[in-house]
């Protein structure tokens, strides 16, 4: 093994760019993986058998310039009027130019790296394992093919075909085990069997597309492709994408020996992962926001690349049903402006983009109204005849008192386990009213990579930094919270889980959402454990909050008049502190922002209790508040009997908790 690897590394030293631009021969083997029989295929194959594989290879070029039967679902050689002449953006154009250098961006999360005149593959100029996987993605590929068809100058064509066949040459399988983890990992691997397709559309018709360069293409295609079965991930997302992807090939390229192979492998993991992944209330098992939609978008990708092969029947109806449903949940997870929370590695999206996702999910299921209505952007259909839901499997609780950008809006999440992208959080939530989101996740900021970038990973990770209790500050176990009541009605909706968050330490926490206005919540940490209670809270970068220790509260100060109060309720002696936050909305893109906590210590096996209320209100002047406790509350048995005076307005509240 290790003599084969020192004779790759000896050609890739004594191979020049030059050498690598130049047609290889063509023989007989360079048709191996091509099923010549393929209907349209005659010429070819006669040509083929009569051994002038030259003229067997331009006569298949022809074929794939001419074939109109397959049709990519973005890029194709018929929709001239789409791009010649037309504007492919400032970033495609930035892009496509810079990659001219070879300066490439490899992850939007930084800028522009330079890899050499002689393309280094291996170059790792930022030690984010995100930087180096997603070289290999070679996204920077079909903006060149846009920037070929809208100007139709060669020079983007001539430079593809050298960078493809530099790729192909520098990171054979089997170069070496670092490079394999990188330039072969399977998620890396079916991003290019995905993109591929579209940029070999694109630049088809290049005069540098030659005969011999599709054969080249193929064979480095087909391997790619016939990789991915044998190195399925093992579960999650990354299986999603390389199963769907996998399919996209067997149907895209239809004129492989193993297309059909392709495909059945990549419906029977399909059929058999939207079975595992996705929870009988919709949502997909990582937890995450983000990765649900991605989800969402690979069942449907995949149902409509075998809608391309005839081979569609191949899912069950409860394929479809099941993806329907997962629409139906990020619906119940969204805010006014289409933002989902930044839980379990999400990010902020756009309004524009998933106005168009739920476009696209809308034709696909063209009779449900809510989807319409979000399609539509409430111009069509109908919203949910709901307010407040649970979506009790996945663990995701909203609160709401209406679907318009005025509502207020407050998800909470309260789950099992999310595999890799949970972090030790249950409990937290963001609050949306009026417009503002006050209380937004703080993200996840970076992945992984050196130790430097996992230390920053984990600081965004710490349960300090989310809105829930901890003791010691310590990070909670990441475990299934126990949902113990979900009830909504006209003037008070309430949950209660309680999640094993310590080694003997349990927290259980209640929210009552009171009159559809404010939140009251209450915290009971119970256990044999004994150290330091915190509840946190963590404010919008620019709420610039009014501390007030004395009456241990703290208030937003909006000079829009769209305003909020945090304050402790309790009797016995809180603290409140404050202490360092910050908040990433983007990739390695952070700010500061204001954070605090309400803290006691726990010094027995004693239960302890926070009671805190969360007040929207208008103008400047905070509301006064107290509570009282009437006959017949006791929170060892879970009864609440209380009296809430809000300016005061009092009003009871009795309930069980």
């Amino acid at each position: 093994m290790q003599l084969k690897k020192m004779i790759v590394l000896y050609a890739l030293l004594s191979t020049s760019l030059f050498s690598r631009a130049q047609d290889a021969p063509i023989n007989k083997q360079s048709f191996d993986q091509i099923n010549l029989t393929y209907p349209g295929l005659e010429k070819t194959n006669a040509l083929f058998l009569a051994g002038k594989y030259d003229e067997a290879a331009v006569q298949l070029l022809s074929y794939y310039r001419g074939r109109k039967n397959i049709r990519h679902p973005e890029f194709n050689l018929s929709d001239e009027s789409r791009f010649k002449g037309k504007s492919i953006g400032t970033s495609n154009l930035e892009k496509a130019n810079n990659a001219l250098e070879h300066k490439f961006q490899p992850h939007k999360g930084y800028g522009f790296f330079d890899y050499g005149k002689d393309i280094n593959w291996q170059f790792w100029p930022v030690k984010d394992n995100e930087v180096r996987w997603q070289l290999h993605r070679v996204y920077w590929w079909q903006p060149m093919g846009l920037a070929y068809r809208s100007s139709g100058d060669e020079k983007y064509a001539k430079e593809w075909v050298a960078q493809f066949r530099d790729w192909a040459l520098k990171n054979p399988l089997g170069l070496s085990d670092d490079n394999d983890r990188y330039a072969w990992r399977p998620l890396e691997v079916s991003e290019r069997v995905q993109s591929l397709p579209g940029t070999f559309n694109l630049f088809l018709k290049a005069s540098d597309f030659s005969p011999a360069f599709l054969l080249e293409f193929l064979k480095s295609y087909h391997q790619q492709a016939n990789y991915i079965p044998l190195h399925y991930s093992e579960l999650g997302n990354h299986l999603l994408f390389e199963a769907q992807r996998l399919l996209f090939a067997g149907s895209f390229f239809p004129e492989f020996k193993d297309a059909a192979s392709w495909r059945k492998s990549g419906i029977s993991v399909l059929n058999t992962e939207i079975k595992k992944q996705v929870y009988a209330d919709g949502m997909q098992f990582e937890l995450s926001p983000t990765y649900h939609v991605a989800a969402i978008d690979i069942f449907l990708k995949a149902y409509n690349a075998a809608k391309m092969a005839g081979v569609e029947n191949e899912f069950p109806e409860s394929y479809s049903k099941t993806v329907e449903n997962m629409i139906i949940a990020i619906a119940n997870l969204s805010f006014p402006d289409y933002n989902n929370p930044m839980f379990g590695d999400s990010w902020l999206v756009e309004k524009s983009g998933r106005v168009r996702q739920f476009q696209s999910w809308a034709k696909a299921f063209p009779q449900n109204n809510t989807i319409k209505y979000f399609a539509s952007e409430g111009k069509e259909g109908a919203a949910p005849a709901y307010l407040s839901h649970a979506l009790s499997v996945g663990g995701f609780y909203t609160f709401r008192n209406g679907w318009n950008v005025q509502s207020t809006v407050m998800i909470l999440k309260a789950s099992p386990p999310g595999e890799f992208h949970a972090q030790p959080d249950n409990g937290t939530f963001e609050l949306w009213v009026k417009g503002r989101n006050f209380s937004p996740d703080g993200g996840v900021y970076v992945y992984s990579g050196d130790a430097e970038i996992n230390k920053l990973r984990e600081e965004y990770r710490q349960t300090k930094v989310h809105q829930t209790l901890t003791l010691d500050n310590k990070n909670m176990v990441i475990t299934k919270a126990r949902q113990n009541k979900w009830e909504t009605g006209k003037n008070l909706d309430i949950l209660t889980y309680t999640n094993p968050s310590y080694p003997e330490l349990d927290h259980q926490r209640s929210v009552l959402f009171i009159n559809q206005k404010y939140f009251l919540i209450i915290d009971k940490a119970f256990g044999k454990a004994t150290g330091n209670l915190g509840v946190h809270f963590q404010l919008k970068e620019d709420s610039k909050p009014v501390f007030d220790k004395t009456k241990n509260r703290v208030h937003t100060s909006y000079t829009d008049g769209n305003n909020l109060l945090i304050q402790s309720l309790n009797t016995d002696k809180v603290s409140l502190n404050e202490e360092a936050g910050k908040v990433s909305y983007a990739y390695r893109k952070e700010v500061a922002r204001p954070a605090f906590v309400f803290e006691k210590p726990k010094n027995d096996g004693n239960a302890q209790r926070f009671i805190t209320l969360l007040c929207p209100y208008e103008g400047d002047t905070v509301p006064e508040v107290s509570i009282s406790f009437l006959t017949g509350n006791d929170f060892e048995k879970g009864e609440l009997r209380i009296s809430l005076s809000i300016d005061g307005k009092a009003q009871t509240i009795k309930t069980k908790l």
